[in-house]
């Protein structure tokens, strides 16, 4: 079982920046491929970034792409979203998940059934 926490989220105005984290319970962080989501009001939620076992090939929306970069400390259990440029339309509740490994993940990276665990989400307001 792996717990999430994230934090870091607030409001900004856009064009800002935030930098949002996640620390994970359990010993075998490394193991896990990590990624975040982000749903906004009446909206599903969307894959935003994910990143697997190892930190290579990690993978963005197109909508955040080079504005937003991912990374993982595994000997902190944590994985972070820097989140540059910062549009309004990127106002959401984001969210950290884990997954456990798969052979899948490479073609299903963004899918959030492949996920197991979740945090409970940090709010990210930007305004215009």
């Amino acid at each position: 079982q792996v717990q999430l926490e994230e934090s870091g989220g607030g409001l900004v105005q856009a064009g800002g920046s935030l930098r949002l984290s996640c620390v994970a319970s359990g010993r075998t962080f490394s193991t896990y491929a990590m990624a975040w989501f982000r749903q906004a009001p009446g909206k599903e939620r969307e894959f935003v970034a994910a990143i697997p076992w190892r930190g290579a090939n990690i993978d963005y929306a197109d909508s955040v792409k080079g504005r937003f970069a991912l990374s993982r400390d595994n000997a902190k259990n944590m994985v972070f979203l820097q989140m540059n440029s910062l549009k309004p339309e990127d106002t959401a509740v984001y969210r950290c998940a884990a997954a456990n490994w798969s052979p899948r993940y490479s073609t299903n990276y963004y899918s959030r059934g492949l996920y197991d665990y979740w945090g409970q989400g940090t709010q990210v307001t930007v305004s215009s």
